[in-house]
């Protein structure tokens, strides 16, 4: 039987790239995202040919009902659920920025997608996994979470949760057959990155920071994911794994 993973985010950037190689790798892909009209555009572009193996769900990860109801599907659907990406993610715009001049909602609204949202995906696909006798669960943290990125306080914060909440699900769950690892990316060009990285100025102060002197790709996420879902990677639980081009290091 093929593996069921279910990808939150993954109408676009790294979701829409963990989606597409995980369809690649043969596996029964439910793609989650809060845009219906992005969903259908990737349905038609690039999984329409895989439509036996795709279930495309419009979901809100703030939402708990709507999270909920993902997952039902998922398992009416395809009966299990191997492997979890929580993949959606937001930065809160212009308005997140310092501390101090953050107004309180766009700092809850960061925390409701990027931590509420990962807690909930986890929570609705654990007992499912405890009663399959186990799972993998992959949360797309960020550097940010281990190196905080100036001006960016409600995003650098809600990443570092989720690098703490991988743990403890980790601390509670290995003992059942359950692993769960944070990926933390570095600047990668996407969607949400592509303002900055378009503007020559800035792209060059972006590389120069990174000793690799690269942007990375969201294939490099697509890759590391597939790596952490799979049999080699058996031994990484509750680690919280770096992939910035060096960032980090200096």
């Amino acid at each position: 039987m093929s593996r069921v993973s279910v990808v939150t985010g993954a109408a676009s950037g790294n979701g829409r790239a963990i989606a597409s190689r995980l369809l690649s790798c043969g596996d029964c892909v439910a793609m989650l995202d809060v845009s219906a009209d992005a969903l259908a555009r990737c349905h038609a572009c690039e999984w329409r040919a895989h439509v036996d193996r795709t279930l495309c769900l419009v979901t809100d990860v703030s939402n708990e009902a709507s999270v909920n109801d993902a997952i039902a599907a998922v398992k009416d659907r395809f009966g299990r659920v191997d492997l979890l990406v929580n993949n959606a993610g937001i930065t809160g715009g212009t308005e997140a920025t310092t501390v101090h001049v953050t107004p309180a909602a766009v700092f809850d609204y960061v925390i409701a997608v990027n931590v509420r949202g990962v807690f909930l995906g986890c929570r609705a696909v654990l007992p499912l996994m405890m009663a399959q006798g186990g799972g993998v669960i992959i949360n797309i943290a960020s550097v940010a979470g281990l190196v905080a990125f100036p001006g960016r306080a409600a995003y650098t914060s809600s990443k570092g949760a989720v690098i703490q909440l991988s743990r403890s699900i980790t601390a509670d769950y290995a003992h059942v057959g359950i692993r769960c690892v944070a990926l933390c990316p570095g600047m990668i060009e996407t969607p949400m990155t592509q303002w900055r990285l378009d503007q020559p100025h800035l792209r060059k102060e972006v590389l120069a920071r990174i000793p690799q002197n690269e942007i990375g790709s969201t294939e490099d996420v697509a890759s590391a994911v597939a790596f952490l879902a799979g049999p080699g990677a058996r031994y990484f639980n509750g680690s919280a794994l770096v992939m910035d081009g060096g960032y980090a290091a200096v």
